[in-house]
């Protein structure tokens, strides 16, 4: 954060008061042209200075230190940092000249983008008067993927074709596929030190580096991508021209998830995991111990397993920090993400970091009467040296609850009875006497009574703003 343009808000306050600054600096006892280099900050204020400025203008010490205007001048850095304004970037001198100079007009922008927020929260994006509906670019590769319901055929087929070629059981998969790598394409596979990065891969060299930091299942998959990259490009290529993704971010975000795709199906071959899955009851640890793959990798599959040809329970796939970032998400089986504002605090996903490596299983109702069993379990990254934190995420699953006697999470579980009420996020969710809401609902006005606490943070009426 810059430091305070203090000279600034002395000359606003001046100005506020209807001073000049001949008859303000006479009231300090200084020089004009001293106070006006003090407003142009170009003069520091001494602390006497500042005491004898705060009786004059009959204001606190907190009016000068900057620290509302600093506050402001954050909310306006990150409001003009959204890429969906569209906007060009705003020098951050300018957000604290603003936040200085003219705080009344900062939080006019800041209400602005509030409202706009409010819109997109409620509607899923921003449509423009062409029609073209502006997303971001991790947001326009998820309704691509949702739209062919995280199941591309060809790059199954050819996926499957690979992995027939791989003697992994006899080998084992990582062994497997390096050497693979390493017949085929001239490719060696080096593992160590990597700062900064967890796979590198060098043409001219013709080699593989993957960080030490990467765990034996994790080292499977980058090497299975890097395969997909040599082998699977001309399947990947097609689709992201048939998409036409609006962006050249958006376009790469696109090959990424089509190639990680195909490396998925290499390790965790459709029909003999979909066939292991529908055995263990969808015990996810299980699998993934049978697999050779991380506790993700298997969710992530879980979710792809929508061919005609035999289709597995479809599932609702979701990743996210302790802060509520949501890094992945798909819903094959229809669950309704709220795709700005956050998670509701009374699902599953969000109790699962209280218990780390342990899966947590929910029956969540929507206000609707919409009904999922959910279960989730944190995940944890290495981290690259002492003293950074571990990236913990928590990665959550759940079907529609009419599928519930097909997954071993609902073992033991009166279904009937233990249902616990949700919604989608605290501003679209319309349930009264919710003790956990954060948000009043954007939909309807507030009904306040001095005379009562009521046990919600937010009361409302329930019919909806005129």
């Amino acid at each position: 954060m810059s430091k305070p343009m203090i000279g600034r808000i002395i000359r606003r306050l001046r100005q506020e008061q209807g001073l000049t600054q001949q008859a303000l600096a006479a009231r300090l006892g200084i020089s004009t042209s001293y106070l006006n280099l003090i407003e142009h900050d170009q003069r520091g204020v001494t602390a006497t200075l500042l005491i004898k400025l705060t009786e004059t203008m009959k204001v606190d010490l907190a009016s000068l230190s900057g620290s509302d205007e600093r506050q402001l001048e954050q909310a306006l850095r990150e409001t003009f940092a959204d890429p969906l304004l569209g906007a060009e970037p705003v020098p951050d001198s300018e957000s604290q000249f603003l936040a200085a100079s003219a705080p009344s007009a900062a939080r006019a922008v800041l209400a602005l983008y509030r409202a706009f927020q409010a819109t997109r929260e409620e509607t899923g994006g921003i449509t423009l008067p062409s029609g073209r509906k502006i997303l971001l670019p991790n947001e326009e590769v998820r309704d691509i993927f949702h739209a062919h319901a995280n199941h591309f055929p060809e790059i199954e087929r050819a996926a499957e074709a690979v992995g027939a070629e791989l003697p992994a059981a006899t080998l084992g998969m990582n062994h497997a596929l390096a050497e693979r790598l390493r017949h085929k394409h001239g490719l060696v596979v080096s593992v160590g030190p990597l700062p900064g990065a967890l796979r590198v891969f060098d043409p001219q060299r013709r080699l593989l580096m993957l960080s030490e930091t990467l765990p034996r299942e994790s080292r499977g998959f980058q090497m299975a991508f890097q395969l997909a990259l040599l082998e699977a490009r001309e399947l990947v290529e097609p689709v992201i021209r048939a998409e036409a993704p609006s962006s050249r971010d958006a376009a790469e975000l696109l090959r990424i998830g089509l190639l990680n795709y195909f490396a998925g199906a290499v390790l965790m071959p459709y029909q003999p995991f979909l066939e292991a899955a529908t055995a263990l009851r969808y015990d996810v640890e299980h699998l993934s111990m049978r697999f050779g793959v991380s506790y993700e990798q298997a969710c992530h599959r879980l979710s792809t397993l929508q061919g005609n040809h035999a289709r597995g329970v479809p599932f609702f796939f979701l990743r996210v920090d302790p802060a509520g970032n949501v890094s992945k998400r798909f819903s094959a089986a229809g669950f309704p993400f709220a795709r700005f504002g956050g998670n509701c605090p009374r699902w599953v996903v969000h109790a699962a970091f209280a218990t780390p490596g342990t899966v947590r299983v929910q029956v969540a109702q929507l206000p609707d009467g919409a009904t999922y069993l959910c279960f989730a379990r944190t995940i944890v990254a290495a981290s690259a040296h002492w003293g950074e934190p571990p990236a913990t995420r928590v990665v959550a699953m759940g079907c529609e609850i009419n599928r519930a006697a097909d997954i071993v999470y609902a073992d033991g579980i009166d279904i009937h009875r233990a249902a616990v009420g949700i919604g989608l996020s605290c501003r679209l969710c319309e349930r009264q006497e919710c003790r956990s809401r954060a948000f009043p609902p954007i939909a309807h006005r507030l009904a306040l009574d001095v005379r009562t606490t009521s046990a919600s943070p937010y009361r409302f009426d329930p019919s909806p703003k005129p």
